[in-house]
């Protein structure tokens, strides 16, 4: 198809929000976009000289375009993520990040186990995360197995297995770590009724299950049911102890997500913290890799998008330091001012550029010349250079009320500071 040809099919895309689809000469999806305005957005593509040499060599490959249209925008937005993940265009941000992240899984089965794993299965059991890290997961399992003192034995305990003893109490029993719900000693509403305070816990919410658990002490109190009330106060105070390592913001803050990003010549990081009951709960930071000329409200939309689908936040509110551009059902953005919540974005922020720091040191000590022509590569296309400026002179001129005239000359070597190379002069 020719220039013409796709312009003239660009001119007839209705005004209507969608997903739109670049295709190059082999019929290969090149670029996922969505749009507002499908017409308004992909003419943009067409009407204008771009600065970027990547959008300029996008254009250049464009030979047909798809639309979906869709309801809403958030519609576009969720329909263009999913057909990122599918085909992974070249021209698209990428979100750099490999890692398997951990789960909490509750089994499927009589008398639940809770343990860790990595790469949920669909075997009908409850998974809850992912984690940010393994050993905040580690923590959690423990925490749980040891107040509530699960079983982490294999055995099948159907009622029927159980009724007939085919099972014995082991050695987990005799230390304290278990009932032996195998032998009867334990019963299952008492073990299930732990299960949901355990869905609580991993959730994070820990306030609202030390509550409860204090209610209940106190009225095993008032009954003179001392041990019963005792081992309710350890409970708790395990739990306080957990939440005490969590970073406290402020009880009335509640349930929300930050995001912050941070950018340099290399790509942008985001950093993702997420909140609840008041405390920061999780905290990750992910690369992103722009390939066209992406807007930081572009990068914040993916970056939402993408990380409350993957740690399943239902958070109703996102605190951000710009305006995404976006509407999002259910949840409001926040642009923080002053307070509690202007210090949470300031945290995400140093962390998202801590990581991008540690991220570029490590590159110079991995590979110092790939540090330095990327440096050099981003000089060349921001001064639309035909080759990368390995050697640089400046020079500046200064007097002082028209008498005196001077001069200065710098020098750059491969985006390096050559200071034996300097000179000053008297013009």
């Amino acid at each position: 198809m020719s220039g013409l040809d796709i312009r003239e099919k660009v001119r007839l895309l209705p005004h209507d929000p969608g997903v739109y689809q670049f295709l190059d000469f082999s019929g290969r999806i090149i670029y996922i976009g969505k749009a507002k305005s499908l017409r308004n957005r992909v003419s943009s593509y067409f009407a204008k000289r771009h600065d970027s040499g990547k959008t300029a060599k996008l254009v250049a490959n464009i030979v047909d375009v798809r639309v979906i249209v869709v309801a809403t925008e958030f519609d576009a937005l969720l329909l263009e993520n999913s057909l990122i993940k599918q085909h992974q265009p070249r021209y698209n941000v990428a979100l750099k990040d490999d890692k398997s992240y951990p789960w909490i899984r509750i089994r499927r089965e009589r008398f639940p186990r809770v343990e860790g794993m990595r790469n949920p299965e669909d075997d009908g059991s409850e998974y809850y995360g992912p984690y940010a890290s393994a050993r905040v997961m580690k923590t959690v399992v423990e925490l749980v197995n040891t107040m509530y003192k699960l079983r982490n034995c294999n055995y099948d305990l159907s009622e029927r297995n159980v009724e007939r003893g085919k099972y014995k109490r082991c050695l987990e029993y005799h230390m304290g770590n278990c009932k032996a719900p195998c032998e009867g000693l334990q019963s299952q509403e008492e073990y299930d009724a732990h299960i949901k305070e355990i869905r609580q816990i991993v959730r994070g919410r820990t306030r609202g299950v030390a509550n409860l658990l204090k209610e209940q002490m106190l009225v095993h109190a008032e009954a003179l049911e001392y041990e019963k009330a005792e081992v309710l106060r350890e409970r708790i105070g395990q739990l306080e102890r957990y939440q005490a390592r969590n970073t406290i913001v402020h009880a009335d803050i509640g349930d929300v997500d930050v995001f912050a990003l941070a950018s340099d010549t290399g790509g942008t990081c985001v950093n993702y913290l997420r909140v609840i009951d008041g405390a920061v709960v999780h905290g990750i930071t992910v690369e992103l890799k722009p390939k066209l000329e992406e807007t930081e409200a572009e990068l914040l939309q993916l970056a939402i998008t993408e990380l409350r689908e993957r740690f399943r936040s239902t958070a109703p509110e996102a605190i951000v330091p710009v305006d995404p551009g976006i509407e999002m059902p259910g949840l409001r953005f926040t642009i923080p001012q002053r307070g509690d919540k202007k210090a949470l974005l300031e945290l995400s922020e140093r962390n998202a550029k801590y990581f991008l720091l540690d991220k570029r040191k490590q590159e110079r000590i991995v590979d110092p010349e790939a540090a330095t022509n990327r440096i050099l590569e981003q000089l060349k296309q921001d001064l639309r250079l035909s080759e990368l400026p390995r050697h640089i002179e400046c020079f500046d001129n200064s007097n002082t009320q028209g008498t005196d005239p001077v001069s200065a000359c710098v020098v750059f070597k491969d985006a390096k500071p050559s200071k034996k190379d300097y000179r000053h002069f008297n013009i």
